[in-house]
């Protein structure tokens, strides 16, 4: 059985004349299952993402990287137009992982898809790590020192 989300807006031609997608009464997509990639295989998106997934290695922490694609937004006939691929997904704690430690000016933008995608798959932990969250996980698993190698636009010079 499809889960069958309703917006509610102004009136059908104010959509049309705001060209905004149409997702009265359509069906929910489903979260696209992204495929899994072995871990010799995988690219990172920045090295903090890398370092995340040695330190859960290192404590025998079962995880996938962006396994999951989330759609957020959809035309009238279901076609995707935005979506959110976190991270990480930690397979005991069933919980998501988003890091953010690039550019922080990106943290509103993923804060809002995170409220939509709360919205729309209630069921789903995510948690948002932003650059202090991640220095607080270094300084926890005995990493300091190696902030500028991991983490902002240094790290990616590196």
């Amino acid at each position: 059985m499809k889960d069958i989300i309703i917006f509610e807006h102004e009136a059908c031609s104010d959509l049309a004349e705001k060209n905004k997608p149409m997702t009265a009464s359509i069906a929910r997509p489903r979260p696209i299952e992204n495929p899994p990639v072995p871990r010799t295989e995988i690219v990172f998106s920045h090295p903090s993402e890398e370092e995340f997934a040695r330190i859960l290695d290192f404590y025998g922490i079962a995880w996938r990287y962006e396994p999951v694609t989330f759609p957020l937004e959809w035309d009238e006939r279901g076609n995707v137009l935005e979506a959110f691929t976190p991270d990480f997904y930690l397979l005991q704690e069933d919980l998501y992982v988003e890091l953010t430690t690039l550019r922080q000016s990106l943290m509103r933008i993923k804060r809002r898809k995170i409220r939509r995608l709360k919205e729309l798959y209630p069921e789903v932990n995510i948690k948002l790590w932003d650059r202090r969250d991640f220095l607080r996980f270094l300084e926890r698993f005995g990493e300091i020192g190696r902030e500028q190698e991991l983490i902002g636009k240094e790290a990616v010079r590196g």
